[in-house]
């Protein structure tokens, strides 16, 4: 039995559905909208790790569990809780359920895409970093600081700059301009990862198992992701990465114990590799739905033991 954890209608969920019906696997949501009517039950004991999971009054055994492929949303922010106090007996009810059921997630026997625990890594971009560059792929200057002095020479130094969040909390990557200067001071406040701008194409990278799809990006801007915001374009195809650096990233995801990653790289003119970040839960729908790349049946066929 394989389980798909989160919001059903959201697309990479969905599309792993999708797949797994086209095998003929078995597998249920648990819809976290449906929390109300879900309980989970388990034990550690000479055994492993047995228990009950319920999704209304169907009751699956936890052992017979064999995949898990989790993307779940806050439940703190589910809609059927609005407007209820910490104390209600749904919220408390949602509440500990979603504890139990993550601890168990990080211990299950089984394919886990993925557990909490290795995500940690996005959790600081200047820690991911360290281990971006073991792996052989240039990581661009990076300068990390609340001195607005410091950037100012880091500057002089490299050229144009970018500015982003340290966190895995998504921001908007932009380059350092005319007006960021002006009000720069704001920095003391908090600290901001300014890295020197790379000129090259952004290729988005999926890694599932030891399957590897790449992604070729070109965009009016900066953050591709915005493009569409302001009226820019962004086309998206697929490639062929060369075998050095297929097998980089592979080996990249392995040792961050991520059996899917979305990584995050930019191919200069002259070929060279740098690699920004490592996401451990890519929306991989958006890449997808534009080069028509199977990855959502990659995910399915690796939760389903291929």
């Amino acid at each position: 039995m394989i389980l798909l954890a989160g919001i059903r209608s959201e697309s990479p969920l969905a599309l792993v559905a999708a797949a797994l019906r086209r095998r003929g696997a078995a597998f249920r949501f648990v819809h976290q909208r449906d929390v109300a009517d879900h309980a989970i039950a388990w034990r550690i004991d000479e055994r492993g790790v047995t228990g009950i999971l319920s999704l209304g009054a169907e009751r699956i055994a936890l052992e017979e569990v064999t995949g898990l492929y989790t993307r779940m949303m806050d439940d703190r922010l589910l809609p059927e809780l609005d407007g209820l106090g910490e104390d209600h007996p749904a919220r408390r009810h949602a509440r500990a359920f979603h504890d139990s059921f993550f601890h168990w997630s990080e211990i299950a026997p089984g394919r886990v895409v993925n557990r909490a625990e290795p995500q940690g890594s996005n959790g600081s971009k200047p820690y991911q970093a360290q281990l971006i560059a073991r792996h052989g792929f240039l990581v661009p200057p990076t300068l990390i600081t609340n001195d607005p002095e410091a950037v100012l020479a880091f500057r002089r130094t490299h050229g144009a700059l970018v500015y982003k969040s340290i966190s895995a909390v998504r921001s908007i990557v932009k380059r350092l301009d005319a007006d960021d200067i002006a009000r720069l001071d704001a920095i003391r406040w908090c600290a901001v990862q300014f890295q020197a701008a790379i000129e090259g194409i952004n290729v988005r990278v999926h890694v599932v198992g030891e399957k590897v799809f790449a992604t070729e990006i070109a965009s009016t801007h900066v953050d591709y992701r915005y493009a569409h915001v302001d009226g820019g374009e962004t086309r998206l195809s697929a490639v062929t990465l060369p075998r050095a650096v297929r097998a980089r990233c592979i080996a990249l995801s392995r040792e961050l114990d991520l059996p899917f990653s979305g990584i995050d790289l930019m191919r200069t003119p002259r070929g060279d590799y740098y690699c920004f970040e490592v996401n451990p839960q890519p929306g991989f729908s958006y890449y997808q739905g534009h080069t028509g790349q199977p990855i959502a049946t990659a995910v399915a066929r690796y939760l389903a033991g291929g």
